[in-house]
């Protein structure tokens, strides 16, 4: 999977950093969750964001 970071809306540039840096985290195979720990951190994130 590949995602073009100019293409994605940030506010700030930290987040666009933050973004890169996970992607290479990703890439590497460095991030090992359990699907309970990714649901959390999808419920987390959702949670401000009206939906």
């Amino acid at each position: 999977m590949s995602t073009d970071l100019s293409t994605v809306p940030i506010t700030h540039p930290a987040q666009k950093q933050a973004l890169a840096d996970l992607l290479a985290r990703l890439e590497e195979g460095i991030i090992e969750s359990t699907d309970e720990e990714i649901a959390a951190a999808q419920a987390e994130v959702a949670k401000n964001m009206g939906w």
